[in-house]
């Protein structure tokens, strides 16, 4: 109950600032239609209880699980197996981030469908799937993390200097909206469940980060559709 009410809380002083903006906003400078106005205020009320109704489902399923599939695979002691189901499981997670779809509807407007958004789906979900299995990786044989963002960031650079102009804001784009509410509380519980098993490590040191490297894979994969396409 207490969870609850935390939820409700947090959602309710989340979406409190914006909507006082634009009421603010509507009142004095930009004068909308009343009715646009009231579908603001209605959509304000339906956003909330889908976060509430969305964050009480990460809390009570997603996270446990994400953490406790993270301990099993660790407690297999098979390296292959813990990398193959980060791999697996970023992937699956990303195809069904809502922002994920957002983007590439915006972008199939914007391009007047010139990237196909299921292969652009695709590419983002394979690019975020490699980087947690790669994540993986580093947590089994404990190598810091920093040789993989340094090797990541310089291959996107490098790739930025192939790719048609167009694509490389998206690319960045892609990298943002993979650190989604979907996808980064199963990833965080998916490595702090394999850290806290391997080793005895700290789950706190070594389970986070992922993150990050997580949003390198959406970049360097949407920057290689770039050369395809372009």
């Amino acid at each position: 109950m207490d969870n609850i009410k935390e939820t409700i809380l947090e959602v309710i002083l989340s979406v409190l600032p914006i909507t006082l903006v634009v009421t603010i906003l509507q009142f004095t400078l930009i004068w909308l239609p009343i009715e646009t106005f009231y579908q603001f205020l209605v959509g304000v009320v339906m956003v909330c209880i889908g976060l509430i109704l969305f964050l009480l489902g990460v809390h009570v399923g997603l996270s446990p699980v994400g953490e406790m599939i993270g301990s099993a695979l660790s407690k297999t002691k098979k390296a292959w197996l813990i990398v193959f189901f980060g791999f697996l499981l970023g992937l699956v997670a990303t195809v069904a981030e809502p922002d994920v779809r957002v983007l590439t509807g915006q972008i199939g407007q914007v391009s007047n469908g010139e990237i196909p958004s299921s292969v652009l789906i695709l590419a983002v979900a394979l690019g975020v799937g490699i980087f947690v299995g790669l994540a993986m990786i580093r947590i089994i044989f404990n190598f810091s993390i920093v040789y993989l963002l340094t090797i990541g960031y310089g291959a996107i650079f490098l790739l930025a200097a192939y790719t048609p102009s167009t694509f490389v804001p998206i690319s960045f784009d892609a990298g943002g909206v993979t650190t989604g509410p979907l996808t980064v509380p199963f990833i965080l519980a998916l490595g702090v469940g394999v850290a806290s098993v391997l080793r005895g490590k700290s789950a706190s040191k070594d389970g986070f980060g992922l993150v990050a490297l997580a949003s390198i894979g959406p970049i360097l994969s949407v920057l290689i559709l770039g050369v395809i396409y372009g």
